[in-house]
Formats: C-alpha cells, structure tokens, sequence
C-alpha cells in the first residue's frame, strides 16, 4: 500500500538545499542585473517598531565598517525621501538602508530566490496599488499621533459615507415604492384593448405559430398575462369596475382570446371550460394543466408489503412518501437516482407504475373475493391487476379490450404481477352481453376525448372539437348499456357497475350517465369515496337526474391528479323496459284497451248544412229493423 495524500500538508517551495548553501550567488548575479527596489511596508515598520521600540526610518543600518554597531545610537525621528535597499558592486548594503538581522546559517527572514529577488516583492503593481504606496510614503513622514488621527478622520469619513449610502438606498426605495402603487393604481383601471391592437397581436401571433420571418418579434406574452389578470378581477365585480359602454360579452370574448393565445387553446374546448368553471378556477385549472402530475405507484401485495417495498426503494436512492390516507397501497415518487420503470422490484412484479386516479374506480367497484367479474377496457391491466389484488388471485376476471396491440402489455403486466385468475378476450364490448353474461360487478373505463389529462397529452388543447366529444359520448352510451346488461342483478354479493371516464366533459360524464338512468332498471349509488366534488344536476339549459350528486369529480388544480369522472349503479332488476310508444293518431276505445280509462274529449261544432257533417255522422236503424235482426239471430225451437 503506498502514501495517502493528506491534501492539508502543504510542501514548502522556495530554493533547493545546495542553492541554500552557495552563497554570493546572489552577489554576483546583482551585478548584471538592474538595482532593484523595495517598498517596506506600513506593517512591517509598524512591527519593527515594536520589536526595537524605536521608529526605523532614518536609523544608520549596522555593517562591518560601522565601529560602533554594538551599541546602537538612538532613534531619531528623521524623514526619509525614500526606503529602498540597494546592493554595492562589493555585494555589501549600502549606509541608509535597513537591513534584517541574519540567523547563524547565513538564511534571512525573508526569502531570496536564484536571481536575488526578494520573494515578498510584487513583480507589477496596479495603478491604484501605486497610489496607496505613494500615500503611505507621504504619510510617513508625520508622527504617530498625526498618523492616528488622520486615521481617525478617515474611519469617520468611511462611517458618514456609508450612512449616507444607506440613506440614498432608503430613498430610491421609497420612491420604487411609490412608483409601484402608481402602477398598480393604473394596472387596476383595466381597459379593454382597442381593435386595432387586436388585429396587430393577431398577425403577430399567427406568424409566431407559422414561423414567418416577416414577423421579427412574438407577441409579449407578460402583457397578455397581465391582461388576463384585469379582465377576471373585472369580470368578478362587473358592475362597478366595467369600463362604460362596454358588455359583459366583450369582456369574455377578449379573455378567451388572450386565454387561447397564452394557454394555446382551441376556442372550442376555451367556450366548453369557461362553461364548465367559474372564471378564477378556470385559471388554475389551465395553470395546473402545465405541470405534469407526481409520478405515482401501487405496491403489489400479492408479492410484497408496502413498507418493504418502501424501504428496499428508499435503500436505492428513491424520495418517496405515502400517497395520501385514502390509500394503502399507492407511493409517491418525488425524485429517484434510479429509473423506477427498471428496478430489480419493478421487474419482480413488486409494484406498478400508475396514476392515483386510476387507483379509485377500482377502489369504487369494491370486488369481494369469489366474484365473476369484467373489465370491458382492461388495457394497460393496471385496473385489471389491482381487482385482482384486491381479491387475492380468487374467482374469475374477464380482462377484455377491443385493441389486439394493447393487449400485449396487458399480458405481459399480469405475468409480471403474479396475476393467475384473469382471462384476456379480444371483443366489441358493445356486443359483450351475447358473448358472455352474468357478471356481479363490471368496470367500465371508457374511451373518451382526455380533457382530464392535458398534462399527459397537451395535443388534445387544439385537436378536439365538437364532433369528436359526441363520438365519444355515443359510444359511451351503447357501452354502459351493454355494461348494464352483462350484469346480474339477482347477484347475491354484487350487482354493481362502475362508470369512469378520464375526461370532464359533461357530455361524456353525467349526460351518459342520466341516459343509462332512463334507459335501464339501475339507480346511483354512493362510490364510497370521501373526496372528490359532486356531479352536475343542472348544465346550462339541462336538468339531470338529482342522484348524480353521487357521483365524484376530480381535477388536476384541486386533487394534484388527473381529471377524472367515477358514478356507481346498482342494478335492481333484469328486465329491460320497454321504450313508452308514441301515441296512435287514432285513440282506442275503452273496450279494447283493458284497465283504462276514456278521457272525455271536447265537443266539436257541427257545422250546419254541411256535406261532411251528414257523412261523418253514422245512420241509425229503426227499431223495427233492430227488432227483426234481433229474431233472426236466435236459434229455432225443435
């Protein structure tokens, strides 16, 4: 094993030991080299004068020629023109310089290199360093008390200087105050943006999106921001801080304008928000649709305990906390010095990386073990393999998905996980009931358009219109029926459907769920969850079912995960019922439609002498004509 470098030790540098121990070299060299001067310093006279307590300048420096060096005459305070050490041709110091005192071995305080250059001497000196050395050297002919007191002087200059520093910083920050409540005196009388700054942010902003070298500079988003800012504040208080002449919908049109072009929206899906929120939690919502949402996990149980696993990917340098007290099995990962999709406890099938929306839906279906129960959308499996976890491998899951891709991943996330009573089916969930029945609880998390998950997706900010949010929603009600049908009410444990979307559009949420309430024998039931905001009743100029208060929302700016929709039926009855016919344009008589009851119908004018009068009304026979029909129907005597 060889020497640990201790860093703290340093070597000492300077000349060798045989330039040490041959001496006159620098005797000899000074001879071709410049006479070379040094500046003493003010310490260094101060520390000469405490040793010898007496003042060095002018004082006769001891050599060979003085006789009398033993005892040494007293100081005199003399002013020096100058201090500086000059070598003779004889290598010797000449009289009225001052030399340090030399050790037995020939080595002085100060260190002398090759050349004979002292090593405290600076090769060059700045103009302000040149300056203060003038100064001590013009100083240094007064006395010590004047010394002091020019000090004295300077240190009280120093002081007022600084104070009236402070006080100038005091008032430029009083006037930056002022200024600022001037400022936001005028930001607070908003006024609405002429037409033809409009117009002009608008060519700015279409040659920034179409990358024209026309247009030099972007639009200032900051004003716009600002702009923002005012037309909410006087949006909410409209009555007294409207500017005059101007409407409420002028108003809105330049906020959805400035929103579209600051949050990069489509105006269709803005028009949708700002109907769905009020205006200040439209903010945040768009706000929180720019930060992405905590990666989160569910820990496995079938293979491991949550500590564990907490523990063994704390050991690996993961940050991590619980997810929250609603559940317990999710982790959040604040950073990680491993990637999470890669661990040894990954690969084992210890967790699964999904969202903490994801977790509820299945936390809302409540599957009990020995249950027959269907996914109709099962991909990615994280849904299918928490049922399963939650039954503990018992009973029978039926993960199906239409997408024959994605349900490779499915398969692989169920051999991973350790999952062994799930069966995968390729179908249509709208025909499912025909293919296989009788489930007691079914989860639907249905396609939808994903304005829950902006963060995820930010092409759905422009990419989604009208026609595309109603696809979704028909095709969500025909699968929530077939949902509803695959279901068996006379189920002993269950019975239950679950409806989730990860949108928060009203058409895909309580819409679809109001329709399966008309349309099938099921009613809404609570999800059991303790958070999340309370369905829509009432929508605009719509009236929905007054059970939909059951049914839970969340969002990204509330719940810091992503937007999500979650209802939860309770089917009571197998039938279907029947859709209620329109009625016939011709009423039926009591006597053929048994249990009702004729409704007596308003009398109609004859009109008299006319034609249709005579025909509409029926002949009637005579009595005699009656009496003799009558006899002809009976049977003859024998």
């Amino acid at each position: 094993m060889g020497r640990r470098l201790d860093p703290t030790r340093k070597e000492k540098r300077g000349p060798g030991r045989k330039a040490r121990k041959q001496r006159g070299a620098e005797v000899e060299l000074a001879r071709f080299l410049p006479p070379v001067k040094e500046q003493i310093s003010l310490q260094k006279e101060k520390r000469a004068v405490k040793s010898a307590g007496q003042t060095p300048r002018g004082r006769p420096g001891f050599s060979d020629s003085n006789s009398k060096w033993l005892a040494p005459a007293k100081a005199k305070k003399i002013p020096s023109k100058g201090n500086s050490v000059e070598l003779s041709s004889d290598g010797e110091v000449e009289e009225g310089s001052w030399e340090m005192e030399e050790e037995e071995d020939g080595s002085s305080d100060e260190m002398v290199d090759d050349y004979g250059a002292s090593s405290s001497e600076e090769e060059e000196l700045l103009p302000i360093e040149k300056a203060a050395l003038k100064q001590k050297a013009d100083r240094g002919g007064l006395s010590e008390d004047d010394s002091e007191e020019e000090e004295e002087e300077e240190e009280e200059a120093a002081e007022e200087a600084v104070e009236e520093a402070s006080r100038q910083k005091m008032g430029q920050k009083e006037e930056d105050s002022t200024d600022l409540q001037l400022n936001l005196d005028i930001d607070e009388q908003f006024k609405l943006p002429t037409n033809e700054q409009i117009e002009k942010e608008d060519i700015l902003f279409i040659c920034n999106i179409r990358k024209l070298h026309a247009c030099s500079s972007p639009p200032d988003l900051h004003i716009i921001h600002q702009r923002i800012k005012g037309n909410v504040e006087v949006l909410q208080d409209f009555v007294v801080k409207r500017e005059e002449g101007r409407t409420r919908q002028e108003y809105l049109a330049v906020l959805r304008r400035d929103m579209a072009a600051y949050y990069s929206y489509s105006d269709f899906l803005l028009t949708k928000l700002m109907d769905i929120f009020p205006l200040p939690e439209l903010i945040n919502f768009l706000e929180a649709n720019e930060v992405p949402r905590p990666v989160t996990i569910r820990t496995n149980t079938l293979k491991t305990r949550r500590r564990d696993l907490a523990q063994a990917l704390i050991n690996r340098g993961v940050n991590l906390d619980p997810l929250g007290k609603w559940s317990k099995t999710g982790l959040v990962i604040y950073d990680s010095s491993v990637p999470i999709g890669a661990t040894p406890e990954y690969l084992a099938g210890h967790y699964m990386l999904q969202g903490a929306s994801s977790l509820l839906p299945v936390m809302a279906l409540a599957p009990q073990e020995n249950e027959r129960i269907l996914d109709m959308c099962c991909a990615p499996g994280g849904k299918t393999s928490y049922i399963a976890q939650l039954m503990k491998n018992t009973g029978m899951i039926l993960a199906n998905d239409s997408n024959a891709e994605r349900l490779r991943s499915v398969v692989g996330n169920l051999h991973r996980l350790g999952v062994t009573n799930a069966v995968v089916s390729n179908c249509d969930g709208r025909q499912f009931p025909k293919v296989l029945g009788g489930f007691d609880r079914v989860l639907l998390d249905a396609p939808c358009s994903g304005t829950g998950v902006i963060s995820k997706d930010p092409a759905v900010k422009t990419n989604k219109d009208e026609k595309d949010i109603l696809r979704c929603a028909h095709l969500q009600k025909e699968l929530i029926l077939s949902a509803i049908d695959s279901v068996n009410a006379a189920s002993e444990t269950g019975g239950y459907i679950v409806y989730c979307t990860c949108s928060i559009m009203v058409e895909e949420n309580e819409w679809v769920v109001d329709y399966a309430l008309k349309k099938r024998n099921v009613r809404l039931v609570a999800t059991g969850l303790d958070f999340g905001k309370e369905g829509f009743t009432r929508f605009k100029d719509r009236r929905f079912h007054p059970s939909l208060k059951s049914a839970r929302r969340f969002y990204p700016h509330t719940h810091n995960m992503d937007g999500f929709f979650i209802a939860k039926f309770k089917k009571f009855s197998n039938a279907i019922p029947q859709a209620q016919k329109e009625p016939a344009v011709e009423a039926a008589t009591p006597s053929t439609v048994p249990g009702t009851v004729m409704e007596p119908q308003p009398k109609k004018k004859k009109l008299e002498g006319s034609k249709v009068d005579k025909e509409q009304k029926p002949s009637q026979p005579s009595l005699k004509k009656r009496r003799s029909l009558q006899a002809q129907k009976r049977p003859l005597k024998a």
